[in-house]
This record gives C-alpha cells, sequence and structure tokens, in this order.
C-alpha cells in the first residue's frame, strides 16, 4: 500500500486467533471473528505455486532484515528472481509495517498486505505467531513464494501489532498483472497456518515434500460448496455434520506414530489438570470436611479481593432484593400457616446471622441461604401434626433441631454427600422447576387475594357518604336472643371495605416490575448503547425496576396499595406466646418425654429436604461449564447449614437451606461474559463479601423500615415472578417441554434432540412431567410432610428406566451431567465445535 508521499508500507489486514478477523479499512477497525472461507482457485494456486517455491527450514536469524536477505539470496539461486530484482526486492520486504486505524487507500501497482496468526505451541501459557507477508510488484516477472521455519521463535522489531513470538514466516510477491489473487493465496496460507494439524505438521516437517504433504491433507478435508445460491442459513446446516466426519477421519490417521504426534494438539487451548472430586470418600471419619477445609480455605485471601469489583457492588444490590423479598413473602406465608408463631422478624434476623456466619465459614460462598418452598410445606405439615396433638409447636421445633444437628454429625463423619453422586440430572431439574413453579404460583396466589380482597365494583358505596374516612372498616353488631334459657349473644362483624383500582394498581405494579427487570437482562447483551453503560444497566435491572415502580406508585396518591411491611426493631411476631429464647421442656405446659425422642422422624424429613435442596443447588452452581475454580465443599456447607438451622430453633427462628433460585441468580449475577457476537462464560467472581453484605442488608432492614415502607408488595411480587421465570433458563426439562409445541424441523442441534427419536425425547419428558405433577400434588396435600420421601423415589426410578425402558446411549443423550454431551467417537474439542452453554 502507499501513503500520500507515495510510499510503500505493509498493512495488517487479517488476522487469526482462533478465527478470522479483517480490518476494515474504511471504518479504522477490526470486524468479528468468524470461520474462514477460502476460494477453491486460490488454495490449487498456492499449492501448485509452493512445488517450485523456497522452502527454508529451522533457521537461526533474529533479526526481519537478516531473515529478508536470506529468502531474497535464495530466490535468486533457485532463479525464481532475478539478480537485478535484489535490492528491490530485499527493499520492499524491509518497507514500515502500518497498525494504523486511519483509513488508507489501496493504490496499485504497489499492494503488500500483512496476516498473522496467533497460536499456542504446547500446553503452556507461550503463545507464536506466524507471518504472511503477500504483496503486488510489478519489477517481478512472476510469482514466487517462500516459506520459513525459524529454529526458535523470535520477537520480530514492529512486524506485528502484538509483541509475539513469530516461528512461521511466508512471502508471496510478484507482479500485478497475474493469475493470482495476492489477498486471497494469503488468506489461504493465513488458515493454514490456524489449522492445528496442519500447524504441527508443519512444526515437524523435515522437508517441503512434507509441507507440500500437508497441505494435501488440508485440501481432502476442506469442503467445496458449488456456485448455488443459498437461500438461508439452515440450507448450510448438513454442512456441519458432513465436516465432523471429516475432522474425524482426519484426527484419526492410520499411522500411530503420527496419532500420538497429533493427540497433544486437540484442545484449543490449555487446560489445568482435572480438578479434585469433592465427593470421593477418603474412608477417615469426617475425611470429606477436613479435605473441604484445605481445599476452599487456601483461596481464604482472594474471597476478600476478588470482590473490588463494581459488578460485585450491582450484584450485592441486586440479590438484597432477591434476598429480601422471599424473607418478606415467605415470612407472611409462614405466618399465616402456624398462627403467626414464626414470622418476617424471625426469617429477616435468620436469613441475616445465618447467612453472614455461612458466607464467612462455608466452602461454597457463592450459595445463598434462605427459606424455601419444601421448607413452607413442612412447616405446615408440622403445625397441623403439633396443633392435632395438642403440643407445643415452638418446642417441638427445638427438639427437631437438636436431632438435626445429631443427624448431620452422623452423616458428616460418614461422609455421607457421596450420595449426591446418585442425583442426575433427571432429578436436579425435576426439583428446579419445582422451585421455580412454587415461586411463579405463590405470586400469581398472592396478585389473587389481592383481588379478592378489594375486587372490581361499578359502585363503591362509601364513597358516596359524607364520611371522614370512607375507607374505615364497617363494624357491625348482631344480637341474637335465646328463648329457651335467655340468653343474649352479640356477634360482632368487621368488614372491610374495598379500594376502587387497588387490584389493578398492583397488578400493574407487579408485571412492570417483572417486565423492566427482565427487558434489562436481555438488554445486557443487546447492541445499543456502549458495553460498560449496557452492562451497568443490565446488572442493576432488579434495583432500577423496583425504584421505577415506588415512583409510579407514589405519584397515584388517590390509590391504595399494600406496602411492605418490616417490623419495628428487634421483636418477635408473637410476644403473647413466646420469646426470643424457647425453653426445650416447654413454654407454657410441660414438652412430652416420649415427643422429644419422637422429634427425630421429622427431624429426618427436614434433613433430607435440607440435604436435597441444599446439594442440588450446589452441583447446579457449581457445574463445570460455569467455570469455577476455587471448588466446592459438600461435607462442610452441609455441616454448617444443618448445624446452624438446628441453633436457630432453640431462638424460635426458621431453619434455612441452599435456595436453588437466589443462588443460581446469585451466580449468574457474578458471570463474567466474554464479549463478541456469542458471549461465553469466562469466569465467575467467586467471593465471600457479596453474601455477607446481601445478608447484613437483609438484617438492617429491620432499621430501615421507614424507607422500606414505601416499597409496594406488589413490586416485590415482580421479582419473585422474575426469578421464578428465569431460573427456568437453561434447565434441559424445560427446553424439552417447550419443545413439545415446536415441529421437529426447529428442533436445536443439541443431542437430545438430534440423537435420540422424537418420540423417545417426548416420552422421557412426560415422564418427567408425570413426577412434577405427582410432586406438586403430594405438596398441596395433606401428605406434604412426604415430599422429600417422594422426591428421592426418582433417584431408583430413574435407574429402572435405564437399559429397560431407555438405552443407554439414549440416557447419555437425555441425562448428561454436563451442558454439552461427549462422544467416544468425537475427536474432541476444535476451533470449529466450540460451543457455549445455555445461560
Amino acid at each position: 500500500m502507499k501513503d500520500q508521499n507515495q510510499q510503500g508500507y505493509w498493512q495488517e489486514t487479517g488476522r487469526w486467533v482462533g478465527y478470522e478477523e479483517n480490518y476494515d479499512m474504511e471504518a479504522g477497525r477490526w470486524g468479528p471473528s468468524h470461520i474462514s472461507y477460502l476460494t477453491f482457485k486460490s488454495i490449487v494456486q498456492l499449492r501448485r505455486t509452493m512445488n517450485t517455491g523456497v522452502v527454508m527450514l529451522d533457521r537461526e536469524e533474529r533479526s526481519l532484515s537478516s531473515i529478508a536477505e536470506k529468502i531474497v539470496d535464495e530466490m535468486v539461486s533457485k532463479k525464481e528472481v532475478r539478480p537485478g530484482d535484489r535490492e528491490g526486492l530485499v527493499q520492499a520486504f524491509l518497507q514500515n509495517r502500518s497498525q494504523s486505524v486511519e483509513t488508507q487507500a489501496l493504490t496499485p501497482p504497489l499492494e503488500m498486505q500483512t496476516f498473522s496468526v496467533t497460536e499456542r505451541r504446547d500446553a503452556s501459557d507461550c503463545a507464536e505467531a506466524s507471518m504472511v507477508l503477500v504483496g503486488a510488484l510489478d519489477f517481478l516477472e512472476k510469482p514466487t513464494v517462500a516459506f520459513v521455519r525459524l529454529k526458535d521463535a523470535v520477537v520480530l522489531e514492529s512486524a506485528l501489532e502484538a509483541p509475539v513470538p513469530v516461528r512461521f514466516i511466508f512471502v508471496l510477491v510478484g507482479p500485478t498483472k497475474s493469475d493470482i489473487d495476492y489477498h486471497e493465496s494469503g488468506r489461504v496460507m493465513a488458515a493454514l497456518l490456524a489449522d492445528k494439524v496442519f500447524n504441527q505438521a508443519a512444526f515437524q516437517a523435515q522437508s517441503d515434500r512434507e509441507l507440500i504433504d500437508a497441505m494435501a491433507d488440508f485440501m481432502d478435508c476442506s469442503i467445496v460448496i458449488p456456485p448455488t445460491e443459498i437461500q438461508n442459513e439452515a440450507m448450510l446446516a448438513p454442512i456441519i455434520g458432513f465436516q465432523k466426519k471429516l475432522l474425524q477421519e482426519r484426527l484419526r490417521p492410520s499411522d500411530p506414530q503420527l496419532r500420538l504426534d497429533l493427540k497433544p494438539r486437540k484442545p484449543s487451548i490449555a487446560k489445568p489438570p482435572p480438578p479434585e472430586d469433592p465427593l470421593v470418600r477418603t474412608g477417615v471419619p469426617f475425611g470429606g470436611m477436613i479435605r473441604d477445609l484445605k481445599r476452599r480455605y487456601q483461596h481464604y485471601v482472594s474471597d476478600i479481593t476478588d470482590a473490588m469489583n463494581v459488578q460485585v457492588l450491582a450484584t450485592v444490590i441486586f440479590i438484597y432484593f432477591a434476598a429480601l423479598s422471599p424473607a418478606i413473602t415467605f415470612g407472611g406465608l409462614l405466618a399465616d400457616k402456624v398462627d403467626n408463631m414464626i414470622g418476617v422478624s424471625e426469617l429477616m434476623l435468620s436469613t441475616a446471622v445465618l447467612g453472614v456466619i455461612f458466607c464467612l465459614v462455608a466452602a461454597q460462598p457463592v450459595l445463598v441461604i434462605g427459606f424455601s418452598g419444601p421448607l413452607l410445606v413442612f412447616e405446615e405439615a408440622f403445625y397441623a401434626f403439633c396443633k392435632a396433638q395438642e403440643i407445643e409447636y415452638i418446642v417441638g421445633r427445638v427438639w427437631v433441631g437438636v436431632w438435626l444437628i445429631i443427624i448431620v454429625v452422623v452423616i458428616v463423619a460418614a461422609e455421607g454427600s457421596f450420595l449426591v453422586r446418585f442425583i442426575s440430572r433427571f432429578t436436579q431439574e425435576i426439583f428446579s422447576i419445582l422451585i421455580s413453579l412454587i415461586f411463579i404460583y405463590e405470586t400469581f396466589a398472592k396478585l389473587i387475594k389481592i383481588f379478592k380482597a378489594h375486587p372490581l365494583n361499578l359502585n363503591y358505596e362509601q364513597l358516596n357518604d359524607t364520611l371522614e374516612d370512607p375507607w374505615h372498616p364497617v363494624v357491625t353488631h348482631h344480637t341474637v336472643h335465646d328463648n329457651s334459657t335467655g340468653n343474649v349473644t352479640t356477634v360482632t362483624v368487621i368488614r372491610h371495605r374495598a379500594y376502587p383500582n387497588t387490584a389493578l394498581l398492583s397488578m400493574c405494579l407487579m408485571f412492570g416490575c417483572f417486565s423492566i427487570a427482565y427487558f434489562l437482562r436481555i438488554f445486557k447483551n443487546g447492541y445499543f448503547l456502549p458495553g460498560k453503560l449496557r452492562r451497568l444497566m443490565g446488572d442493576f435491572g432488579v434495583p432500577i425496576a423496583i425504584f421505577l415502580m415506588v415512583a409510579v406508585d407514589i405519584n397515584l396518591e388517590d390509590t391504595y396499595t399494600q406496602k411492605l411491611v418490616v417490623p419495628k426493631g428487634l421483636q418477635v411476631s408473637n410476644p403473647a406466646m413466646r420469646g426470643w429464647l424457647i425453653n426445650p421442656m416447654g413454654e407454657h405446659k410441660p414438652f412430652p418425654v416420649w415427643m422429644m425422642f419422637a422429634c427425630i422422624v421429622p427431624a429426618v424429613l427436614v434433613f433430607i429436604l435440607i440435604f436435597l435442596e441444599s446439594q442440588i443447588t450446589t452441583l447446579i452452581v457449581s457445574k463445570p461449564e460455569r467455570k469455577m475454580v476455587k471448588g466446592s465443599g459438600f461435607h462442610l456447607d452441609l455441616l454448617i447449614l444443618v448445624s446452624l438451622g438446628g441453633c436457630a430453633a432453640l431462638f424460635g427462628m426458621p431453619w434455612l437451606s441452599a435456595a436453588t433460585v437466589r443462588s443460581v441468580t446469585h451466580a449468574n449475577a457474578l458471570t463474567v461474559m466474554s464479549k463478541g457476537p456469542k458471549p461465553e462464560i469466562e469466569k465467575v467472581l467467586e467471593q465471600r463479601v457479596s453474601g455477607v453484605l446481601v445478608a447484613l442488608l437483609v438484617g438492617l432492614s429491620i432499621l430501615m423500615e421507614p424507607i422500606l415502607k414505601m416499597i409496594p408488595m406488589a413490586a416485590l411480587f415482580g421479582i419473585f415472578l422474575y426469578m421464578g421465570i428465569t431460573s427456568l433458563s437453561g434447565i434441559q426439562l424445560w427446553d424439552r417441554i417447550l419443545l413439545l409445541l415446536i415441529p421437529k424441523k426447529y428442533h436445536p442441534n443439541e443431542p437430545y434432540a438430534t440423537k435420540v427419536k422424537t418420540s423417545r425425547m417426548h416420552m422421557f419428558t412426560a415422564i418427567q412431567m408425570v413426577c412434577l405433577a405427582v410432586l406438586w400434588m403430594v405438596k398441596s396435600s395433606p401428605f406434604s410432610l412426604a415430599l422429600p420421601f417422594i422426591l428421592i423415589l426418582t433417584i431408583p426410578l430413574r435407574m429402572f428406566l435405564t437399559g429397560r425402558v431407555f438405552t443407554e446411549f439414549e440416557m447419555k443423550c437425555l441425562d448428561a451431567d454436563d451442558a454439552k454431551v461427549t462422544f467416544e467417537e468425537e475427536p474432541g474439542v476444535d476451533m470449529y465445535s466450540e460451543t457455549r452453554m445455555p445461560s
């Protein structure tokens, strides 16, 4: 290329870092990465030219000038270049190299372009580059090429935009009037050097013949598309499967020695050794817990320093509302179910105290602990049992807590968490959807309750009365005379008046809060506004939604909505019946001795619930595709969580478990995504600070009553709905349920849809849906205490299905533990088949 002074220079127009990126001369920036597409003519021309070109292997030159001189001398000696053109060619090679982002005009007859290829030589982090130089020089007679392999990769001065050591150098120069398209031929060589198999072959080649054979091998595995118009992208889909077959054959050569040489080249990036399996039994009492301590606590300092990130701050604000909303809502539901013996204040205090302790000492602080739907079902059933037996419910919980501590110590000593291995995706996803459905159901149940309390009437008669307060309850007294006894009974009836527009406004606030939060979640990965601002708005989506709904509610002064009720100070929900310390021997009457021992039965049920929910949540959060590096601690976290719950019962506070929806939401909020058209997970900000701050804020909310009482409950219902719906994302069972309504031709390119017959896939989905329906019916029945046992039965059910109803191969596709199923016949991960997991 030429500048304004007609001086030639090399312009880097393409680069390969796994995929191809082209430099946009007009826009002055690099374009998005994409798969390389090459013309068949350029491949053939390059191979033909290589037969007569210069090949120099294992050269020891250390500078670009000395390399250029050696190349030109070799071209002259092989009569590829006239001796009189030597100086001009050397001078052309040593022209300045521009990485300017300014627009440059392409000016013949001097066209010189640079392509760079960055590749990792081995399992280390050291990267090497290849440099491809192509240019049109009018003083040359014919096109000629040179391929140079340096003995040691060296950084060449001002050769590339990034100072990466260069291993291979390729040069293609010739006259302007030639059949060769220099730009396309340069792209062909760059794509060759970016190919892992060719790069390895070029690294090991001992002669130019071996280099030509490697090119032939590349051509054998390339696909030629005829000059036919492509109507849509779907028409290209069959090419993917055909190409995978070619790759399998290519990576399984007949020569065993070559297979050994190529094996290290399969991974696209350097992979660390596999992490230690936290569920392997040591055979020593408490061995698993001790190993959890050693594995996780070595990262304790980084658990603090990794929190110094604005994304963590956004996560704290988001998860605070995500944790406060269930604490308030479940607290209100729990108070209704147990006659106000435990309510909002106890649940908020339990969430705060237990949350701080757990996040400070747990092995997986990303988990968010809290109250959940299954625990609510148990509390309701246990209260009904105690009421029927005329036993003090709050005292019975103390003895259940004692047995909980005993049970968890025994289980952790025996390393019982290894049983998690039997909990496959089959059970995990049924449980996950059950929790999500409870969130969604409770949201609409609350909204319906508001509509019943404040129905839509054509005429609100109290507005026509000249009363100072037309909204006060109507108190009526009815006198009943008993003629036989002469007694007079007065019955007082209190009727609360319905507020106009309350139900409609509550519905608008709920769906408005949900819609804004959900839209900003999608907007975060969109294209509008700069990336940093877009991600900031997405991270603060929930607080923004709540703030906007509060502003709407405040401006509509003439319409009543129920506000968030936060207790003033540390006050129990029912001071007349209990205090903050529960007497294990009985509060108002002696507690039966037989019941002290019988409490082991409900304790086993609670333990199963906490065990399943916490361990399944840990499995979901710690899946390999999330790329967490600090590890988890199934044994340690179970001991801490259950022991804290057992101690909390002594103070009349509810026990907690790892909340699936909130934990997954927390992990998603802490996930750092890569940039580009298809973002992938880079890492998760594993730290303890966000969990501690969220728990503290929930506890301090008791003191923030003047501010929090401005938040309408309907807005928190919207957050409930948001958490329930977003937690369905990435659950394969939910995806397969949706496939029941989608024609087969639109099914995704996933193993469960492509390698299993559609009817078999739908049958597997139907079985899981039946299990889900049974669990829901049990949850809603008087036998809700049996919910943990019914959930456990899905584990042997899955084992029964394998080999009897579904083959091993089908179960591998339908019930794989990881997001991406791998099969023995696949060649491994390569740059053409890398995919991201669902978020």
